[in-house]
């Protein structure tokens, strides 16, 4: 009778979790324009937006000698819904010491589950923008 109860719960696991198996994969770059380089060892914040408007961090990562953040975590969960990345730019060396945008939050939409997001940041002293990227 155990073995059977063991053997439904398992069988129906997959329902129980089903936003692990729907995440998505997020990814950043910052991009130094004014210097032609990858914007490193900025921290980065991701986030979630819950059904009320309110904030969860979901993770946070450092931008790596290029940039990048390839990944916020081995196991983080992320469900399609609404993201913020939001960077702490003083802690940039590349930058002046106190830089015209101190924070850069870029919120966005990953509405496919499964899907990668890779959200880039160029930079420049007075100006930054985003876009998708692959």
């Amino acid at each position: 009778m155990m073995r059977h109860r063991i053997a439904a719960t398992l069988a129906l696991s997959h329902l129980a979790t089903p936003l692990g198996a729907q995440a998505s994969d997020i990814s950043t770059h910052v991009l130094d324009l004014a210097q032609g380089v990858g914007g490193a060892d900025i921290p980065a914040t991701l986030e979630r937006k819950d059904a009320a408007g309110n904030w969860t961090r979901v993770a946070t990562a450092r931008t790596d000698g290029n940039g990048r953040i390839r990944s916020f975590g081995e196991g983080i969960d992320t469900p399609p819904g609404i993201y913020r990345i939001s960077f702490d730019m003083t802690a940039y060396t590349g930058s002046a010491a106190k830089p015209f945008f101190p924070e850069i939050s870029v919120t966005f939409r990953a509405d496919e589950a499964k899907a990668h997001y890779h959200v880039p940041v160029v930079v420049s002293p007075y100006g930054y923008s985003s876009y998708r990227g692959n």
